[in-house]
């Protein structure tokens, strides 16, 4: 942790201290900034609180992942599983069912827009998926998907916490 009083943010709405954030080497601009600011929810309407926040750029952290062979290889653009849950309702069971894919490994795609089945099943052939992963009412009340196998067209009912294991054996099939 390095101190510099010289730190200068362009942003009007800061009102105190400010920081910026730097890799190691200091090689690249700063990853993060942000500061002390005591009136901006006040000025865009809201009560009067203090705060403290900041922001990062996603090119300064792509840069810095590449720089140090951390960044993943997309070039394949192999999607395992679409995970859809039919409304607003399931996005939080659906969200969970798709970070335990992706701790097991398995490329997975949340999709979180109001689209139709029909608009699911030609994502999922376009991207090249091999499974569906659908959330409905009945699914979150019962703690299962439906995962559909769309190479072999199988559908299969498995409960939520087991779904990682389950796209895991399908995969090496």
């Amino acid at each position: 942790l390095v101190f510099d009083a010289s730190v200068v943010r362009g942003l009007a709405y800061y009102t105190g201290v400010v920081f910026e954030a730097f890799d190691r080497s200091a090689q690249l601009r700063a990853i993060c900034g942000g500061g002390r600011y005591d009136k901006l929810l006040e000025s865009f309407g809201g009560e009067a609180l203090p705060a403290c926040g900041f922001g990062f750029g996603d090119a300064v952290i792509v840069e810095l992942l590449k720089d140090k062979n951390l960044l993943p290889d997309f070039s394949s653009g192999s999607v395992d599983a679409v995970v859809f849950p039919f409304s607003p309702d399931q996005h939080r069971a659906a969200a969970t069912v798709a970070s335990a894919l992706r701790k097991e490994g398995v490329a997975t795609d949340l999709v979180l827009e109001n689209k139709k089945t029909k608009w699911l099943f030609k994502h999922a052939d376009r991207i090249g998926a091999r499974c569906t992963i659908l959330i409905g009412d009945k699914e979150v009340e019962n703690g299962t998907v439906q995962v559909k196998d769309l190479a072999k067209g199988e559908q299969a009912e498995v409960k939520m916490e087991d779904v990682g294991a389950h796209m895991t054996k399908l995969l090496k099939d």
